[in-house]
Order: structure tokens, then C-alpha cells, then sequence
């Protein structure tokens, strides 16, 4: 027998601060008590997405079913018209989220077995935010070296400063330097990905993956600025003969742009967010595109617990992802304790699949509203930006 419709009664969005990025929560609300969390992290646009979103859940989701998730998504990237963007994209995925985290607590599952069940036992996890300290070799090391003994066997860095296009000689050698003394400290095993924020020209990154090679990246991230994608191409192109994967997507928010991608051949590994991509089902949509393609999947995620929460049941139930981005074992403790029940890091580099049901954590809102936003600004293309100490928004 069918169960009765559902309906969503409130949508409040909710933001928690930290020194260098503000994570909106979105509380959903249902007739049966039933309550979900999204949660995205918006990069200095943190009021375009609650004010998207105040016009958005109205008209799409409040007095609906949860579980129609697919109509949701539909109804929202096509009757507002104009071509939908990050701010559009991330406001579907807080919403989409918090259905699936409904529909896991109405059916008392783990919102992977809804999304196909698991297709492994383990996730394996790469450290990121790890090195917020100065930029010289020995304090590189040090830091490498603190995040391994946290059982972390992959590690994401950007060696290259403040930089975009125009890089010193000396600024190079310095760069070529920390990425050694990185490798030196953690040895041959750990997976060291190298983060290029589309720093580079194409001939540029070109260089750069030469004078990197022997340290043997297992991938370098957006050399360019994603706008381009046969400049991504062009670079792709160039560093396969060094055995370098290339690896995108973080800046790259509908299914479209993603298809263009695919059909260049311009990238090795997809890293896919699925808070800025509208949600699970469009992840898990574009990710089986990309199997097709024989690219696998590393989503992007620099989100708290529910963002990552919903991240590793992504991981959980897709063939061909391969490794998880997380940033909190490197932040302030509340950041988690905002949202109890994300798995911990184990000896092996990997966690264990998230328990349900929905998505398996239970946010404080006590939490939330002790550490309210700090409306800070975060530029990567300032100094010392790795030690992640934003400063106050104009």
C-alpha cells in the first residue's frame, strides 16, 4: 500500500561561521514531523544564496511531497527561465539534500540504498585545508607530516602563493620546493594532488607539470580557469605523456557544461560538487555520464558535516568514485559537533559507510546559533591565504 503524501510546512536557511567560510544549513519541515539538513558552502555569496533561496522554496517545494525530488529539480532549473548558475544550483542542492536526509528518516534507510546501495565497504578520504601555516618548505613538511599521523594516506595542497598567470622564477623554484619537501616528508605512498585554483596559462601549467613530475602528483586540479575548456584541453593534452591525470569540475554547475567536458575528452577525473550541482540525483546522473566516458569521480567538497555527510553516501553508492575531499579534521571542533554522526578517519585513510537513517547526523542548532556568521571574505589570490584567516566583507 502506498503511504500518504508527505508535505513540506517551513524552509529556514540557518548559517554557521567560522574564521574563513560561512556553512549555510537549510532546516526542511514536513506534516510528519519529519525533518532533513542540506548544507552548502558558498563562497563569498553566502546572501545571494539565502535570498535565492527565500523566493525558491516557496514556489517549488513548500506545501509539496519531499520525496518528488525529481520534480523539484526540474520545476526549479526550468520555469525561472534564465540559465541556472552556482547560486540556483547551490540553493536546489540544500533543498534536494534535505528531501533525500526526509525520504532515508520516513523509510528508516541510509539515503545510499535508495540511491542503489553500496558498491563498496570503505571511502577513502584526502586531507585538504591541512597546511594553514607559513609557506616554506620545512613548515609544508611539518604540517604533511601532522595530517598523515591523522591517518590520512592522500593529501590536496596549492603550493603556488597568490599567484594567477604571472609567476616569478623564484616563485616557481619555491613552489617546485614545497611540493619536495612535501613528498620527502610523507614519503613514496600518500597520494599527494596538486591544486592549481586555474592559476595557470595552458603552456604555463604545461611547464609546471614537467617540473613536478618526479614527485609523482595523482592529479593536477583546474590548472586553468574553468570558463575555457578547450584551454583545459590544450593542458590535458599536454602533460598525458607525463602520466598526469587532470582532474575539474568544482566550477562547473549543470549538466550541460559537464556534457561539453566529457565530449572534449578535457579531463581525466570529474570532482563534481554535488552541493553546488543541485543535489544527489544530478551528481549520481553525471557521474554515470562520465563511466561511460572512463572518468572517474572525486567529488569536490569543502562543506561541514552535512555536506560531507551527503558527499560519502554519494561515494557509497557510485561505481566509479574514487576518493572523498575533506577540509573538517582541519577546523575549528564545533564545525562538526554542528551535525554528530559523520564517520571517522580510521588507520586505513578510509571511513566507514555512513549509518542511517536519512542522512545519519543529527544537527545541533544550539551549535548553529552559538557561533553565528562572521561574514568574512575569502580570496585565494591573497598573501598568506592557505593559513585561511579571511577577512571581514566590505
Amino acid at each position: 500500500m502506498l503511504r500518504s503524501r508527505m508535505k513540506v510546512t517551513r524552509v529556514t536557511p540557518l548559517v554557521l561561521g567560522t574564521s574563513w567560510r560561512e556553512l549555510i544549513f537549510v532546516k526542511v519541515e514536513t506534516d510528519e514531523g519529519i525533518t532533513g539538513w542540506g548544507e552548502v558552502r558558498a563562497v563569498n555569496k553566502v546572501q545571494a544564496v539565502i535570498g535565492y533561496l527565500t523566493e525558491a522554496a516557496p514556489r517549488y517545494l513548500v506545501g509539496r511531497d519531499p520525496f518528488d525530488t525529481e520534480r523539484l529539480a526540474h520545476e526549479l532549473t526550468t520555469a525561472d527561465y534564465g540559465r541556472p548558475g552556482e547560486v540556483a544550483m547551490s540553493s536546489l542542492a540544500l533543498l534536494e539534500v534535505a528531501c533525500w536526509d526526509i525520504k532515508g528518516k520516513a523509510l528508516n534507510q541510509p539515503v545510499y540504498r535508495l540511491l542503489g546501495g553500496a558498491v563498496r565497504e570503505r571511502i577513502k578520504l584526502y586531507a585538504n585545508g591541512w597546511y594553514r601555516t607559513e609557506r616554506t618548505p620545512e613548515a609544508f613538511a611539518a604540517a604533511a607530516r601532522a595530517a598523515v599521523a591523522k591517518g590520512y594516506r592522500a593529501l590536496k595542497f596549492d603550493p603556488f602563493g597568490a599567484n594567477h598567470f604571472e609567476f616569478s622564477r623564484a616563485e616557481k623554484r619555491l613552489s617546485v620546493a614545497l611540493v619536495a619537501a612535501v613528498r620527502e616528508a610523507v614519503g613514496p605512498d600518500v597520494d599527494l594532488f596538486i591544486e592549481m585554483h586555474g592559476r595557470f596559462t595552458p603552456i604555463g601549467a604545461i611547464e609546471m607539470a614537467r617540473e613536478l613530475a618526479p614527485f609523482h602528483p595523482g592529479w593536477l586540479e583546474e590548472p586553468v580557469p574553468p570558463e575555457n575548456l578547450r584551454a583545459l584541453k590544450k593542458v590535458m593534452d599536454g602533460v598525458a605523456p607525463l602520466g598526469i591525470p587532470v582532474a575539474t569540475g568544482e566550477r562547473i554547475h549543470t549538466p550541460g557544461d559537464v556534457q561539453e567536458l566529457l565530449a572534449l575528452h578535457a579531463c581525466d577525473i570529474l570532482q563534481t560538487d554535488l552541493t553546488h550541482f543541485g543535489g544527489l540525483a544530478n551528481t549520481k546522473k553525471i557521474a554515470a555520464q562520465a563511466d561511460a566516458a572512463y572518468i572517474r569521480l572525486a567529488p569536490h567538497n569543502v562543506g561541514g558535516p552535512v555536506s560531507t555527510a551527503a558527499a560519502l553516501h554519494l561515494n557509497a553508492c557510485t561505481t566509479n568514485a574514487m576518493i572523498q575531499e575533506n577540509f573538517n579534521d582541519f577546523d575549528d571542533a564545533y564545525v562538526m559537533a554542528a551535525a554528530p554522526g559523520v564517520p571517522a578517519i580510521g588507520a586505513d585513510g578510509c571511513v566507514a559507510l555512513p549509518s542511517g537513517p536519512g542522512l545519519g547526523i543529527a544537527v545541533d542548532e544550539a551549535v548553529l546559533a552559538a557561533h553565528p556568521p562572521r561574514k568574512v571574505f575569502f580570496n585565494l589570490y591573497s598573501d598568506d591565504w592557505q593559513k585561511r584567516n579571511s577577512r571581514p566583507a566590505s
